[in-house]
């Protein structure tokens, strides 16, 4: 990590951009510096070194050293200690939040849908999805949106949440009770849908449900009941599946998934899936004429 990308992170947590320019000079220096040298390293200006260095003494993160003569230096805290101290106040505000914040919350007026648009959007929102459930988690999506959610999926788990897990393709490091979808290949189911469709529903409460294409991703978060009922039902319904599956013979249950018209019918309608999610429900995608 570069010394911006430590300033960046350092803004993050809330020092101001001199307050972090300041500190990771002096934690460089590794010995007492007085404002000008601060400001020399670090980019500060001088008019305001003084005053940032102040600011970096009140949060505790330097202290002043007195060298005689009325000279004054300032050392930084160890980084070590400056983050535990900053874990403890974060810590902190969020057990506050999480007791006051939801006393300040009105009832909901209306139930929220709102557009995801790109990869990143809809993994985040999916991890905050992951990160509030309390009671029962269900996920459904390929390996490769699925591992960045095991984190926050793990740490529900060991606080209680009943975690649910459909993957299509094989995963070494499965969390909750995972289904490895065997109906068809991730292949064929890909082909089938015409995206990675993932879906996360916590609490019944809300859900993301998105495709990914490549790079490409589109989808939804929502707290409507009636769609999320539907998410978890989705993600259930393929795991009753499965358990079924599991009480046939293996060649009894390939040649009904293979040969079945009925089965055959519902599988027919390659790709609308995810050309309903791409469109966000705009414009219907084409269908082909019964006969």
């Amino acid at each position: 990590m570069s010394q911006q990308s430590v300033i960046d992170e350092l803004g993050r947590l809330g020092m101001s951009g001199y307050e972090a320019k300041a500190y990771v000079a002096l934690v460089a220096a590794g010995t007492p510096l007085n404002g000008y040298e601060v400001a020399k390293r670090s980019g500060v200006p001088r008019s305001t070194v003084y005053e940032t260095l102040g600011k970096l003494v009140g949060r505790g993160a330097a202290y002043e050293v007195h060298a005689g003569e009325g000279s004054v230096g300032y050392l930084s805290l160890p980084p070590a200690s400056l983050l535990e101290r900053m874990r403890r106040e974060f810590d902190a505000s969020m057990d506050a939040l999480n007791t006051e914040l939801p006393r300040l919350a009105a009832p909901p007026q209306v139930r929220i849908v709102h557009n995801l648009t790109d990869r990143d959007s809809l993994l985040a929102r999916a991890g905050d999805v992951v990160g509030a459930a309390r009671n029962d988690l269900f996920l459904s999506g390929w390996p490769a949106e699925l591992t960045p959610l095991k984190a926050a999926a793990r740490r529900a788990e060991t606080e209680g949440v009943d975690v649910s897990v459909v993957s299509f393709g094989e995963d070494p490091e499965p969390v909750g009770t995972t289904t490895v979808h065997r109906f068809s290949s991730p292949e064929v189911a890909l082909e089938n849908l015409g995206c990675r469709l993932l879906v996360v529903a916590a609490d019944r409460e809300q859900a993301v449900i998105g495709g990914v294409v490549g790079d490409d991703a589109w989808g939804v978060f929502t707290d409507d009941p009636a769609v999320v009922l539907v998410a978890v039902e989705y993600v259930r319904h393929d795991i009753a599946m499965h358990l079924i599956a599991e009480k046939l013979a293996p060649e009894d249950f390939e040649t009904f998934w293979a040969n079945d018209p009925a089965i055959a019918r519902l599988r027919a309608d390659h790709g609308i899936p995810a050309a309903l999610l791409k469109l966000g429900g705009h414009e219907a995608p084409a269908r082909r004429r019964r006969r």
